[in-house]
């Protein structure tokens, strides 16, 4: 089949990419010029695992190109994917001018019939507004249907070749056929294509992140408990976990969830219910909480070098492990590490960072204020503290001589819950983490009282 994808991003090159895996032949098209340039060198602008493998050799055996021109792309396409960026305004809501940009263009575009795709997550009721704003100029049938993506950054091309569902909403019987057609491959073990209307489709996406960012936030509450109650949260994860009610996935209290799904589908779907007259309580509580939770463990930092207020770790350095806002990705989106770099800055430390993949963007956002290195150890030099912001795999079990050997004092902040407090208790270490009680920590006086002395 002859497919475009509008739009080079995560979603957009992830699915162009592992549509031609299987045999299409795929225009992808986007107005940034450099980018499409790096592309067609066979540069994948991206880190994705195993991206790059499969992206080399679909545009060596020609079935994936790249240009800046929409209708050289759309030409002999019969389905069209709009992959585009609906980044949340000030409100929350989500902002659809480039997809109705597109979607004016293709309707003076198109000479026959065309499957247009809304493959970003939109707000309820974008396909009819997509279809409205390609009807203005069209003079050829056309159907408008909602394809929502459920690709998890660090898993994207395994998710996509083998989805646990696909999710189509159309009530065209004829886009119905045609979508059906070109997920065969992916569904052959007997995994579901779900057909239902267009609205329910993109509420379906919704649904699911919030759903999912509230059990994130809910486990990170209970670890908040725990925390003053005296109870370890590892124990209680694996308590509720074990119920097949509940299930064992996203019950890792950490420092909050951020990336480019989970924070704007959460305020998308809250806003949506406001526009109706309807007050998510709930969600309105998760990104209260989610928001708290980023910045949780720097109290902790201040209160163990024993300064509450601004300026008061001038003159310390922190060590931060992690940078993405989970591991095998770049991602910086809303990535907690931000947040925690940003108070300890304000507080007047000293931040010196590793991350395996997503140094560079953040080189882009904050340039010189920090600095970087290219070993992770090498970050630990001097450090009066390590904090650990992401969970990749390197960081699970270190050379803890080369940690010890490299770092001021034997502290270290886990935003992340890696080590368990026994090891760190038997190694010497003070060991701060989420919802366990702290190891060999400074017995400090209330706050109030520090900050009066």
């Amino acid at each position: 089949m002859n497919i475009a994808v509008v739009g080079t991003g995560y979603v957009g090159l992830v699915t162009g990419t592992c549509f031609a895996e299987t045999g299409n032949n795929v225009v992808c098209v986007d107005i940034d010029a450099e980018k499409i340039r790096k592309m067609k060198d066979g540069i994948v602008p991206i880190y994705e695992p195993h991206l790059d493998v499969i992206f080399e050799r679909n545009i060596k055996q020609g079935r994936l190109t790249f240009t800046t021109n929409l209708a050289e792309a759309i030409e002999n396409a019969k389905v069209i994917f709009l992959a585009l960026p609906t980044p949340p305004g000030e409100d929350g809501s989500a902002d659809l001018s480039y997809i109705l940009g597109v979607a004016n263009d293709l309707g003076k575009l198109i000479k026959d019939y065309k499957v247009i795709v809304d493959k970003s997550t939109v707000p309820v009721g974008t396909a009819e507004k997509v279809r409205v704003a390609i009807a203005k100029n069209a003079k050829v049938d056309f159907d408008v249907v909602s394809n929502p993506e459920f690709l998890r950054e660090g898993f994207a091309v395994d998710d996509f070749m083998k989805p646990d569902r696909v999710v189509i909403g159309t009530s065209s019987e004829k886009a119905k056929h045609i979508m059906g057609d070109l997920f065969k491959p992916y569904v052959r073990q007997g995994n579901p294509v779900i057909f239902m209307d267009e609205k329910s489709a993109e509420l379906t996406k919704y649904a699911a992140n919030a759903f999912l960012a509230t059990k994130i936030t809910f486990m990170n509450e209970i670890a908040n408990l725990c925390e003053l109650l005296g109870a370890d949260v590892d124990k209680v994860r694996i308590g509720i976990g074990s119920d097949d009610r509940i299930g064992k996935r996203f019950l890792f209290p950490g420092i909050g969830y951020g990336g480019s799904c989970f924070p704007k589908d959460v305020q998308a779907i809250a806003k949506s219910a406001s526009d109706v007259g309807y007050n998510f309580a709930l969600l309105e509580a998760v990104m209260e909480v989610n928001e708290k939770q980023k910045t949780i463990i720097v109290p902790k930092i201040l209160e163990h070098f024993g300064g509450l207020a601004s300026g008061e770790m001038k003159g310390k350095k922190i060590a931060l492990w992690g940078l993405a806002f989970k591991p095998d990705t770049d991602d910086i989106r809303e990535a907690p590490a931000l947040y925690i770099i940003e108070e300890l800055l304000k507080a007047g430390a000293a931040v010196t960072a590793f991350d395996p993949e997503a140094m560079n963007n953040v080189k882009k956002l904050l340039g010189t204020k920090i600095n970087f290195t290219e070993n992770h150890y090498d970050a630990l030099q001097g450090a009066d503290a390590l904090v650990i912001a992401t969970e990749w795999s390197l960081f699970r079990n270190p050379d803890f001589d080369k940690i010890t050997a490299a770092l001021k004092n034997k502290v270290i902040f886990d935003g992340r819950n890696l080590y368990d407090n026994q090891s760190m208790k038997e190694l010497g270490y003070t060991y701060y983490s989420i919802g366990r009680e702290a190891v060999n920590s400074l017995t400090l006086p209330p706050p109030k009282e520090r900050v009066k002395s």
